[in-house]
C-alpha cells in the first residue's frame, strides 16, 4: 500500500501529476473541452477518479486538501492549454 503524504507541499505536486496524467491520457478531450468549454462536462468521470485517488494517499490533515486538486486541474490542464483557441479566452 503506498504511504499517506502528510506534507501539503507533497500534497500538491501528487495532484499535479495525477492531473498530469489524465490530461496526457485525454489529450483529444482535453483539446475539444477547451474549444467548447465543456471540459469539466467531458472529463468529469476521469477528473473524479483523480481525484478519489488523490485524496485516498493524502492526510486528513492537510488544511483545504480539496482545493490543492481543483488547484492542479487549473495549473496543469487549463493554464498550458491557452494555445488551443477557445472563445472563452
Amino acid at each position: 500500500m503506498a504511504r499517506i503524504v502528510d506534507n501539503p507541499k507533497l500534497a500538491f505536486r501528487l495532484a499535479r501529476a495525477i492531473v498530469s496524467d489524465i490530461a496526457l491520457y485525454n489529450q483529444n478531450k482535453v483539446q475539444e473541452g477547451i474549444e467548447k468549454d465543456s471540459l469539466f462536462d467531458l472529463l468529469n468521470d476521469e477528473l473524479q477518479e483523480g481525484r478519489e485517488h488523490f485524496l485516498a494517499r493524502i492526510s486528513e490533515d492537510i488544511p483545504h486538501r480539496e482545493h490543492l486538486f481543483d488547484k492542479a486541474v487549473v495549473d496543469v490542464m487549463v493554464k498550458q492549454a491557452g494555445r488551443i483557441k477557445s472563445s472563452i479566452w
